[in-house]
């Protein structure tokens, strides 16, 4: 087995701002998944997109309004929901919060 990091602990990982004014963590990765926390101040929006990864997210803490392929909801902490390949989805922070998202495959820009 290669020495690929299987483990994380709190804390660990540089966080880094993202293009829409929040800020991410890189948790734990392979080939074929990644694991991301990001962080949002209230109000703050992960802009509409899309990407040819699946996504699945659980929301840690806080309440997002979550779009996905034109349907919103208003989900609050230990909710979660998933976004298959290449639908449009975003967020919005009704109040601070976090987001643990996976995808699968890794998402290379994120490195």
């Amino acid at each position: 087995m290669s020495k690929q990091k299987i483990f994380s602990h709190p804390g660990e990982g540089m966080w880094t701002p993202t293009p829409d004014g929040n800020r991410r963590r890189v948790v734990l990765y392979t080939d074929e998944l990644m694991v991301v926390e990001f962080a949002f101040e209230k109000g703050g929006v992960g802009a509409l997109h899309s990407h040819p990864h699946v996504q699945s997210s659980y929301i840690a803490e806080g309440r997002f309004e979550v779009t996905i392929d034109g349907r919103t909801e208003t989900l609050e902490a230990g909710s979660s929901f998933i976004v298959p390949s290449n639908l449009v989805h975003g967020v919005k922070a009704v109040e601070a919060g976090r987001l643990v998202d996976t995808f699968t495959p890794h998402r290379a820009d994120f490195l």
